[in-house]
């Protein structure tokens, strides 16, 4: 279930070579993405965000284990990209991505894109220039960049081709050597993982706990590790 992790843990704890110093108050965490970051659900066919998300049970895991240590910050917005992450275009404020990272106090940032990347028809090519772009500007910022290929979505046709997407995720996170939760494989190792969406992108509250379970394992040690240099 957990494909791709282990490699990508041994990854991010050597990055963490980055120069950090972390206290459990101010080890801020922020998570950018689309609405699945966001945390839209479909109930009785009335779609919105809902605080049942995969950065809420995320943040869940890590106060129970280090109290206040670990706040996570959800950024995610839907329908946008991570080309619209870069230039400061998503709805976000207007602020560049390089001009959003020189004024953040985040420790570690986590990127989650790849499902509007196939609805508004960008190539895998275009997709891996943006995901290269945010990462590189990150750890010149001094932060951990964390990537996550997308959840599967429920057409074929429409996943054949995320499945490109995702792809492009995992390349760009073995070349710049940072941290994956590859939740497109872990997602789609899942028995009947198709009935716990809510529609055909977006996961139930049970599925988005599960994508959160993915998270912890990936941020549990590095969250752990810069805790402990900090002490």
């Amino acid at each position: 279930m957990l494909i791709g992790l282990r490699s990508s843990l041994l990854v991010g704890l050597s990055t963490l070579a980055v120069s950090v110093s972390a206290n459990a108050a101010d080890l801020l965490i922020e998570a950018y993405g689309d609405s699945t970051t966001l945390g839209i659900s479909c109930i009785d066919h009335q779609c919105g965000p809902r605080p049942e998300n995969a950065v809420t049970f995320l943040q869940d895991k890590l106060r129970a284990k280090y109290g206040d240590g670990g706040v996570v910050t959800n950024l995610g917005v839907g329908g946008t990209t991570a080309t619209q992450l870069d230039a400061g275009n998503d709805r976000r404020g207007g602020k560049p991505w390089v001009d959003r990272l020189s004024q953040s106090h985040a420790r570690i940032v986590t990127i989650n894109y790849g499902i509007n990347e196939v609805t508004h028809n960008q190539t895998p090519q275009q997709f891996y220039d943006a995901e290269t772009t945010l990462v590189k500007a990150a750890r010149a910022s001094g932060k951990l960049p964390v990537l996550e290929t997308a959840n599967p979505m429920l057409d074929r046709r429409l996943n054949a081709r995320l499945a490109d997407m995702v792809a492009m995720t995992r390349r760009v996170a073995e070349e710049q050597h940072v941290p994956l939760v590859d939740q497109f494989a872990s997602v789609s190792a899942l028995p009947a993982w198709q009935q716990a969406m809510s529609d055909g992108a977006h996961p139930s509250a049970s599925l988005y706990k599960l994508k959160a379970d993915f998270d912890f394992a990936v941020l549990d040690p590095i969250v752990a590790c810069l805790l402990k240099t900090g002490s």
